[in-house]
């Protein structure tokens, strides 16, 4: 993929959804055409978003961990996108909805990382090791596309897969004592539950979702940093909203409940 092409797409994403608006068609000429193109134009895309909002790189989201998750979304395993930290809030958060395009609400368990990695490659025991704490989190996805399937993985990739913001709730610094597999999570909205899922639906275990994150960044010259927050993908359906205000909440049984209202 060409420089041009590349900051072309870069700009013309980052513009959608600073304006909270649905991607414009790409012509296939500039569209990226391979995983290796999306991830190309992605680091423009982040870039951009720091050079006009003084953002800082402070995490990772990893979508289509379950087998549902990317029947769903047409893909055969999963991808990573970036969090940028303007877009992360505390639970209880209240939102403008008018920020958001067409957004859904996945159910998250969130680690944080104590130390960089360095070492790998690693697996679900040994990047444990490095995992300071796990948290509750609501990821906001967004559906900027209307037939995301038509356009293409690529793309998606370019465009953080789906993300747009997350919502994180308090530290569980003990989380050995937890049994991540066997976490139940659900979604409910307006009181309502709406999703449920394990942690073993996310890769087996959320580990094994970070371990591939460590060694996938790292086979593209990058890596995860101390400090760092990694979203593992959601346990349960994203959950669409319409236009009218709601408050959505997420419960993850042993680790908590975090919970946003968007208005």
């Amino acid at each position: 993929m060409d420089a041009e092409s590349l900051t072309k797409i870069a700009h013309l994403l980052g513009e959608a959804r600073l304006a909270a608006q649905p991607v414009p068609d790409i012509s296939p000429a500039d569209a990226p055409q391979t995983i290796v193109d999306g991830y190309a134009v992605q680091a423009a895309l982040n870039r951009y978003f720091r050079e006009r909002t003084n953002g800082t790189l402070v995490g990772w989201k990893i979508g289509a961990t379950t087998t549902d998750m990317q029947q769903y979304l047409g893909v055969d395993g999963p991808a990573y996108g970036r969090i940028l930290s303007g877009n992360v809030y505390d639970a209880g958060a209240q939102l403008d909805r008018r920020t958001f395009c067409n957004p859904g609400i996945e159910c998250e368990i969130a680690v944080c990382i104590g130390s960089d990695a360095r070492n790998g490659p690693y697996t679900r025991e040994t990047i444990g090791e490095l995992v300071d704490a796990v948290l509750p989190a609501i990821e906001i996805v967004e559906n900027r596309y209307g037939d995301f399937l038509a356009r293409g993985t690529p793309t998606l990739v370019a465009d953080d897969f789906f993300h747009k913001a997350c919502i994180l709730g308090a530290p569980v610094t003990d989380w050995q004592n937890v049994d991540l597999a066997a976490v139940a999570g659900r979604t409910l909205i307006d009181g309502d539950e709406k999703g449920a899922g394990l942690g073993a639906d996310v890769m087996g275990h959320p580990l094994e979702a970070v371990a591939w994150l460590a060694n996938t960044l790292t086979a593209h010259g990058e890596s995860l940093s101390a400090g760092q927050i990694v979203l593992t993908g959601s346990v349960a359906p994203v959950i669409w909203l319409d236009n009218t205000s709601s408050e959505s909440t997420v419960e993850l049984a042993g680790l908590g409940t975090v919970s946003l209202s968007l208005t």
